[in-house]
């Protein structure tokens, strides 16, 4: 079995299969890992599907006592059952089990090993036998004798053997000598960061902070033992301490540390000093340290504490260990460390940030260092550590220069935003307001404080009006706060206050003759003028193009004018254009790129692509938005959005409900219209492709609402009418379904959005359906599929198409009806909508039809319990024979009555006896 990293579902019904076709399972990893809970799991399932449980476990201290284990194991075995054994067998057997009077009794080894032999086989006889075998490493040798004897002779298939073995990270099992030919080595792997996170959750007495389950997770690197302890040692609030990482718990730190006990001192002087290094290797230790540095090292690789790689690279057993041996060291020892390492250090920003941490007092030249190699950090695309090193360097700053400190707190704000460090940029940001002298120091401050707000900045207006008091008569300045103003109208639904800000902002701008300002809010203008369906939107954009020409810039900053232009292509159905302009955007800023800029630049390629028709693209990108924001624990509106509606395209529709009422939630706590909007947009969408018309009315209908509060114009934006005429229908609202067609008809001609007129079309031809106008009907939908197909809407496109399917079955023309049906399959797996297949696939079925293409898979589990079912066998006989509880085969049979597409044994065994269903990976993994 690989070590491949797997979830914790996965990794039990991996061993469960493995349970099904062969005799024993040995789960091995490092200690907290997870065997002992996976194979409990496993065990209390076979009790409770009526199998006989022998279990123990051993413990290190009772290693030299024989037959304990084996004392454990029998114990559930009473004396009746051992007194039907032959005369000799059963008074060897009662003298190692301890039940004999007298300690002289016969203890031959083997009259002992045929004995449990012959035993288990009796016992097998009446019922399913498991072993349990917790931390077989500890097994005393008589006993581990008696189980490899028992392993190696046939005892039926009633018996099962379920063991763990604690072995150190990578390393292999060394008892599976013990186990039955056959039986399976699984890996227990670290856990997912979603399985942990699940863990800390259940455990927690209260929601943990983002930040806090994220250096859990970092600390623990999956092994969940660890990540309780180091829950438990939170302190009120679960807050990370500020200014460092979690402590290692002085109870996990004895068991991380517990070999360093059989070490000199000097060795582990040398471990510290590993431990200190972000890279550490035998050259730069030897270099800092001496050459016996060497021997000290192989010493602790000897006890299992790192392992020295054959290019010389140091690699702790754990990430735990090395942290717990860094906080364990006292202050002079680190001191001393980050000195040696800082005097071999070539890179700058290594060097830097040792020579930071061998002298924590305040050093002008220390600090000067950590500006460059901050500027160094930012410039390769590193942001986390440049803003580390820059605030290292405001903490270094003499007392004596406190405009310094200042400029140095703002460029660290900076950089803690564009590495998504929301506490720590504001933090810095409000130090700036408290102690600055210069109005421009402290707007900037309040710049960075708005930035750092992410969506929620309708809370903020104080801060901007305190900028704007500072910036008094300075155009510069008051430019961008006016920006900033505008932004906050618009996030609140007041769109026309909005453009009043915008165009305030530009002509501050214009004034001040400040090209990256200007640049800035002609494309905020740009955006708002799209919002009210304005033309002035493409020239306002140019515009800021011309002046970033003129100014000379050409690098990141210029992506914020880029996206809106992408999306001015986007909604004149221009997806070609619009996209190839981000990807250009992408390969040429995203590594200078912050965080936020980079989740933007990938949440308008998912629109792009969601629009076009790219399913498997769309849910790539989101996936990694959605990942990039939730590592900072700010996974906003706009992101769950975008990710909501990739999931519901290429992904799963319950995922795409979770993150739209996600993203609904966020932007109600920020007070945030335009996502509220379209988060409700997606909800209602993912409603009537389940074709839940209440729902989707309901969430459609508000988000209708807002639209026109905001005054938005342009119906391009949010794509949604189409869905709302169509939810209408479905709810019976015909009248106002046609106000709603003929209104958006209208916009959508005046403003040239073919998408949105072809996708009214399919809206129209729907109403007219249901209202028994098929000739109107059928007209409608030929038109709109053939317009969709034409702008390049094929998501849009088999939306039509099934409606015609509709049509066509109402009107009695089956053939016509399933060559709908089939292309809008085509579409669908041309597109990588899997999200949409299973439905499509279901009205094909229904039809009639084989669904093109398709195969039937069934795990090897799976298998079993069909052919079991088919055969008549009820559900408690199908899980006598395979050790499973009753609950299990259920669950099963409803998934393969799922796969299969079937609703009873009756359809099951004629679908399987004309399918002929095979076994999936799985089974052609143990046949290999």
């Amino acid at each position: 079995m690989n070590d491949a990293a797997m979830s914790r579902d996965q990794l039990h019904r991996t061993a469960r299969e493995a349970l099904f076709s062969g005799p024993g399972v040995l789960l091995y990893g490092p200690a907290g890992i997870g065997k002992t809970h996976l194979a409990a799991m496993l065990v209390a399932e076979a009790a409770a599907a009526g199998a006989m449980i022998l279990r123990c476990a051993p413990v290190e201290a009772e290693l030299r006592l024989p037959y304990l284990c084996l004392i454990d194991l029998l114990e559930a075995v009473p004396d009746a059952t051992v007194a039907r054994l032959p005369s000799g067998l059963r008074t060897a057997l009662r003298a190692a089990l301890l039940r004999d009077e007298d300690p002289e009794q016969d203890q031959s080894r083997l009259r002992v090993q045929l004995a449990v032999l012959q035993m288990l086989r009796m016992l097998g006889s009446e019922r399913p036998v498991w072993l349990s075998v917790d931390d077989i490493q500890w097994v005393d040798e008589p006993t581990a004798q008696v189980l490899g004897f028992v392993g190696r002779r046939s005892v039926g298939d009633r018996l099962r053997v379920v063991a763990t073995e604690r072995v150190t990270s990578g390393a292999a099992p060394l008892h599976a000598h013990l186990f039955p030919p056959g039986a399976a080595e699984i890996a227990v792997t670290p856990m997912t960061a979603d399985d942990l996170a699940l863990l800390l959750s259940q455990n927690a007495d209260e929601t943990l902070p983002a930040a806090t389950t994220r250096e859990i997770q970092r600390l623990a690197r999956g092994n969940p033992m660890y990540a309780l302890e180091l829950l438990r040692a939170l302190p009120p609030g679960g807050r990370v301490p500020s200014g460092g990482p979690l402590p290692v718990p002085r109870r996990l730190r004895g068991l991380l540390l517990g070999r360093l006990g059989a070490l000199p001192s000097e060795a582990r002087k040398a471990l510290v000093l590993a431990s200190a290094a972000s890279r550490p290797d035998l050259t730069m230790l030897v270099t800092a340290y001496g050459r016996p540095v060497t021997a000290h090292l192989e010493a602790a690789e000897l006890n299992g504490i790192l392992r020295i790689g054959p290019d010389g690279r140091i690699q702790f057993d754990h990430p735990l260990v090395r942290d717990a041996i860094y906080t364990a060291a006292t202050a002079q020892e680190r001191h001393e460390a980050h000195r040696r390492l800082a005097t071999t250090a070539t890179e700058l920003v290594e060097r830097a940030r040792h020579l930071a941490l061998s002298a924590p007092g305040q050093d002008e030249d220390v600090a000067r260092t950590l500006v460059a190699a901050a500027a160094a950090a930012r410039r390769r695309g590193a942001p986390d550590t440049a803003a580390e090193l820059a605030a290292l360097a405001a903490e270094r700053t003499p007392a004596s220069d406190p405009d310094a400190r200042v400029a140095r707190l703002l460029v660290a704000a900076e950089y803690a935003c564009d590495a998504g460090q929301w506490e720590n940029a504001r933090h810095c940001a409000e130090q700036v307001v408290a102690t600055a002298g210069s109005p421009e120091a402290r707007v900037r401050a309040r710049l960075l404080m708005l930035r750092n707000a992410g969506q929620a900045i309708e809370e903020l207006g104080h801060v901007i009006q305190d900028g704007l008091a500072d910036a008094a008569g300075h155009p510069a300045l008051e430019a961008p706060l006016r920006e900033w103003a505008s932004a906050r109208e618009l996030i609140a639904g007041r769109v026309k206050r909005a453009a009043i800000e915008a165009r305030f902002a530009v002509d501050l701008a214009s004034i001040a003759k400040d090209a990256e300002s200007e640049l800035s809010t002609l494309t905020n203008l740009a955006t708002i003028e799209m919002y009210l369906g304005e033309s002035t939107a493409g020239a306002s954009l140019a515009r800021a193009l011309e002046v970033a020409r003129a100014g000379g810039l050409t690098d990141v900053r210029i992506w914020n004018t880029l996206m809106p232009r992408a999306y001015l292509d986007m909604y004149a159905g221009r997806y070609a254009a619009a996209e190839q302009q981000i990807m250009a955007a992408m390969a040429d800023h995203a590594e200078q790129a912050g965080l936020e800029e980079l989740a933007n630049m990938l949440l308008t390629l998912v629109d792009i692509r969601v629009r076009c028709g790219d399913g498997s693209g769309a849910l790539a990108a989101a996936r990694r938005a959605l990942t990039l924001t939730e590592d900072t624990g700010r996974a906003s509106s706009p992101v769950c959005y975008s990710a909501s509606m990739a999931e519901s395209i290429g992904g799963s529709m319950e995922s795409a409900v979770t993150l739209a009422e996600r993203g609904l939630r966020a932007a109600r706590r920020d007070r945030d219209q335009i996502w509220a909007m379209k988060c409700l947009s997606a909800l209602g969408r993912i409603h009537l492709l389940n074709e839940d018309h209440s729902r989707a009315l309901d969430a459609l209908g508000e988000a209708r609402t807002i639209e026109l509060n905001m005054g938005i114009a342009d119906p391009a934006m949010g794509f949604f009418h189409a869905d709302l005429v169509e939810a209408m229908v479905g709810a019976g609202e015909m009248d106002e379904a046609q106000r709603v067609v003929e209104v958006i008809t209208e916009l959508a001609h005046g403003l040239g959005r073919t998408g949105v007129l072809a996708c009214m079309q399919r809206a129209a031809g729907i109403k007219y359906m249901a209202t028994g106008q098929f000739a109107e009907a059928a007209f409608a939908l030929r038109t709109s599929t053939t317009q969709l197909e034409r702008v390049g809407l094929p998501l849009e496109r088999i939306r039509g198409l099934l409606a015609v399917s509709d049509l066509e079955r109402r009107r009695r023309r089956q053939a016509a009806s399933r060559d709908a049906l089939s292309a809008a399959h085509q579409i669908a797996v041309d597109t990588g909508a899997k999200a949409w297949l299973p439905r499509i696939e279901q009205r094909i079925l229904r039809s009639g039809e084989v669904v093109p293409g398709r195969a039937v898979n069934l795990a090897p589990s799976e298998l079993r319990v069909a052919e079991l079912a088919r055969s008549g066998a009820t559900n408690r006989e199908i899980a006598a024979s395979l050790y499973l509880s009753v609950k299990t085969v259920e669950a099963t049979l409803s998934r393969i009555y799922r796969k299969l597409e079937v609703r009873s044994r009756t359809e099951l065994a004629k679908t399987m006896a004309d399918r002929q269903p095979t076994a999936g990976t799985a089974a052609r993994r143990a046949g290999s």
